[in-house]
């Protein structure tokens, strides 16, 4: 048994039975491996982003690591930018990158370069395995660290002759480690805090704290308090629709998310961070705390958030209160006529499947559904954690690959997914159930809005070259059939009614562009 077969059987040990993969020359003996081992699914990216954002939302999905296999440092540098983007999402990843041979290292080949360098900024956990005997431990090691509440990203630098060299077998990766309870004293002092600011205060819920129970008691505590309930901006995973406690997202606008903060008092963190702007505007503030506004936290992303509000509950007297803000299914009459984004939403609303995922990168369109999608049939959203473009079509992949059973629905504004459209490429491969929504605009419409929020003025004929998509108009529908996934193109609100149902009734990947 080599270096590289010890690796594969470790994983296989350690429950880490799925792999998206862009290989290359070094990493050749880890694929060898992984067609001689039975036991882990390999998912081919065209693109080494397709394969980061995949794992990220395969995490976020099935709570356990995927492997990446990326070759040496500039396929890790690919595939940082949604890296970035699963690091601030807490998801669990055993990156494996391929490394020259030890003593071809010396003689600076023209991809060696500095990969601990690379991967340190977006690894929780970095390792360069020296000998082959010891890569089953140091892969064992990798899970281990990519279980860790919430979730963090390994990242195992395996130099090509630790895999073509002897190993003497496999490890397995011990059992994760539960999440830490809260103590009482931080669940008597977030009570106190709910308490003073009666409607005042402002519960903020990141992390677990959007599912499931925590949710629910989210909503007692409101209904006894009268405390409002928030999410963060960018969420992970959220759970919404009809027979859920709503808890808005506080906005990506500064100006509107400082009116809904408004008021506040009392802010009372579980699983999130006190809120900060998207970026620094002139005259305007980095935190949507209201001046004077009391901040306690009852518990950061990776403590257990569901005995949290359970206990916060209890402390409050509201564990058996009926919770407040829950939501029913009324979408309302189909709407008709040209593309508004109010349009579009009660479109959505109207369509979204029960128990459906929804990987939304929908930028400057589709930002604000949650105000009427909350009406829509149960389901739950993922975004887009770290702000860095190209996650939403093959966080679709990974969502499928997670779920295969629920549908996957893809928000996607043009722009974005340019960055990383080779993931229609594996969706038609793998025949993932996914269907896709293009916000068409032929533009960086958000960069526009943006180039105007920074006080930079009006646009001239350079800066509105850098802003738009036209000269040529992307043909989304050519580009899907391109790579194989069925496509249709909506001009109204009818068409994208005609166009969503088509690709909802088909067991495989489906993509709409709607023109705005």
């Amino acid at each position: 048994m080599n270096g590289a077969e010890s690796l594969v059987r470790t994983l296989i040990a350690s429950d880490v039975n799925m792999c998206f993969a862009n290989p290359g020359t070094s990493e050749m003996h880890f694929v060898a491996a992984l067609d001689r081992v039975e036991g882990i699914r390999c998912v081919l990216g065209l693109a080494e982003g397709v394969v980061s954002a995949a794992a990220d939302a395969y995490y976020r999905i099935a709570e356990k690591p995927a492997a990446t296999l990326l070759h040496l440092g500039p396929g890790l540098g690919n595939a940082i930018s949604n890296l970035h983007n699963a690091r601030k999402a807490r998801s669990g990843i055993v990156n494996i990158v391929g490394e020259h041979a030890g003593y071809h290292i010396a003689h600076d080949a023209p991809l060696t370069c500095d990969i601990e360098g690379l991967a340190k900024p977006v690894s929780h956990w970095v390792k360069t395995s020296t000998d082959s005997r010891s890569v089953a431990a140091d892969g064992a090691a990798a899970v281990e660290a990519a279980r860790t509440p919430p979730g963090c990203i390994a990242t195992l630098i395996l130099p090509a002759d630790t895999a073509w060299g002897e190993a003497d077998g496999p490890a397995v990766a011990r059992s994760p480690v539960p999440r830490r309870q809260v103590s009482g004293d931080a669940i008597r002092a977030g009570a106190r805090s709910v308490q003073a600011g009666g409607k005042a205060a402002t519960l903020l819920l990141g992390g677990d704290a959007l599912r499931g129970k925590a949710l629910e008691f989210a909503g007692r505590i409101a209904a006894k308090t009268g405390c409002r309930v928030y999410s963060e901006f960018n969420t992970a995973r959220q759970e919404s629709g009809a027979g859920r406690v709503d808890a808005p997202r506080l906005p990506f606008n500064v100006d509107l998310g400082l009116a809904m903060m408004s008021g506040t008092t009392q802010l009372i963190l579980v699983g999130a961070k006190p809120p900060v702007t998207f970026f620094a505007y002139p005259g305007k503030p980095s935190t949507l705390v209201p001046p004077g506004c009391a901040v306690t936290e009852v518990a950061d992303v990776g403590a257990d958030l569901q005995h949290a509000m359970a206990a916060l509950a209890d402390e409050l007297g509201a564990s058996k209160t009926p919770p407040a803000l829950v939501t029913s299914f009324d979408p309302g009459p189909e709407p008709t006529g040209q593309p508004t984004i109010e349009g579009i939403a009660a479109a959505v609303t109207h369509l979204i499947p029960e128990n459906a995922i929804i990987c939304d990168e929908g930028i400057t369109t589709g930002r604000n559904f949650g105000a009427q999608t909350k009406n829509a049939r149960p389901h739950e959203w993922m975004g887009v954690m770290g702000g860095s473009i190209g996650w939403g079509l093959p966080a679709g992949v990974g969502a499928a690959l997670a779920a295969p059973d629920r549908k996957v629905i893809v928000f996607e504004g043009d722009g974005s997914g340019m960055y990383t459209n080779q993931a229609l490429w594996t969706m038609a491969r793998e025949s993932l159930d996914v269907t896709m929504l293009i916000f068409a605009n032929r533009s960086y419409q958000v960069l526009q809005t943006e180039f105007k929020n920074v006080g930079a003025g009006q646009p001239g004929f350079k800066a509105r070259d850098m802003l738009t998509l036209d000269r040529p108009d992307p043909d989304w529908v050519a580009i899907a059939r391109g790579y194989g996934v069925d496509a249709g193109r909506a001009t109204d609100l009818e068409g994208l009614m005609r166009e969503m149902k088509r690709g909802l009734a088909v067991n495989g990947p489906y993509l709409v562009e709607l023109v705005i």
